[in-house]
């Protein structure tokens, strides 16, 4: 393989927030290159990690500590990366190359690969939203970005319809929704909490939902009147994402397009991933599969078979229901 390959693929299999040290020291360990020739391997490294930044490859993304030092990490594995060492809280000498202190307890951002796996069923493509990689970062944005958006696109089989519904009003031909992420729900209070943030991190979709792995059964009244009063859906996410209930159903709203706009201005992440929407609505019929394949991997993982789900809900510490 070439040596940008070789860090790709390394990259990949760190599967965490790394230094160029580490990627070099991961290739030499899986022989992905000879560097027979090379004078200064560790270099190399360094200045083809820095072109892909430079050069606005959206595969890699990094992240700058005190003392200037950069670390890299895939921006597919980015789900899987604590929200600790991405805001800087946790130094990031302290997990390379992997992560090896756990708590035997799953958190949240656990919960999103679940998540993604459940919508990719229902052909729903979603992308996780960081709301600490936003610009004029403060605790409130919690209540302005959803935790992941998801879009569906209306699958109608003739060229002639598809044609015909974008002629007419484009809006029809997708569903936006804003997706708000819990652990658990248990009492009255963090359900009023965790609903209302998603009331306001839902604002400009067309679909709301909250969704949570352990929903408390005392709750169940509640969680009906709060949905049918706000029209935000309610999703009980399982450990087999296939399982996963929709408790209550969203109701349709129009977009709101200026908040779409704010978020865009707020959010690149959220801006790449309504960029991605628009290419794939406008692309002609000889560009369309590519146009789909490029939003799918801009989106999140999901699990490829059952063996996966069981290792992943395994590692996490997620509880198998």
């Amino acid at each position: 393989m070439t040596l940008k390959e070789a860090i790709l693929k390394s990259l990949d299999e760190l599967n965490a927030v790394t230094n160029y040290s580490a990627v070099l020291n991961h290739i030499i360990e899986k022989n992905y290159y000879d560097f027979a020739n090379a004078k200064t391997p560790g270099s190399t490294i360094s200045a083809i990690l820095g072109d892909f930044i430079r050069n606005g490859d959206t595969r890699i993304k990094r992240i700058k500590r005190d003392g200037g030092n950069y670390f890299y990490y895939l921006t597919k594995n980015e789900q899987n990366i604590g929200i600790e060492i991405l805001s800087g809280e946790v130094e990031v000498q302290s997990v390379l190359p992997n992560k090896t202190s756990r708590s035997k307890s799953y958190e949240e951002r656990d919960l999103h690969k679940l998540l993604s796996s459940y919508l990719k069923n229902t052909d729903t493509y979603s992308k996780t939203i960081f709301h600490e990689q936003s610009n004029g970062k403060d605790s409130n944005q919690i209540w302005t970005h959803p935790d992941m958006v998801g879009i569906k696109f209306l699958n109608l089989q003739t060229k002639v319809s598809q044609n015909f519904l974008k002629s007419i009003n484009r809006v029809d031909t997708f569903k936006l929704s804003s997706y708000e992420l819990k652990r658990e729900i248990n009492s009255d209070s963090e359900l009023k909490k965790a609903f209302f943030q998603a009331v306001s991190n839902s604002s400009w979709a067309n679909y709301g939902y909250l969704v949570a792995f352990e929903f408390s059964d005392s709750l169940n009244e509640e969680m009906a009147r709060l949905s049918q009063s706000f029209g935000i859906g309610i999703i009980e996410l399982n450990s087999n994402p296939y399982k996963s209930k929709v408790l209550h159903q969203s109701t349709f709203r129009d977009l709101d397009f200026k908040t779409i706009d704010k978020l865009c201005k707020m959010n690149k992440e959220f801006e790449k991933f309504i960029d991605q929407t628009e290419k794939l609505m406008t692309a002609s019929e000889k560009y369309i599969s590519g146009a789909e394949k490029e939003l799918s991997e801009f989106c999140d993982n999901y699990f490829i078979n059952d063996t996966e789900m069981e290792d992943y809900c395994k590692l996490m510490h997620i509880p198998v229901t």
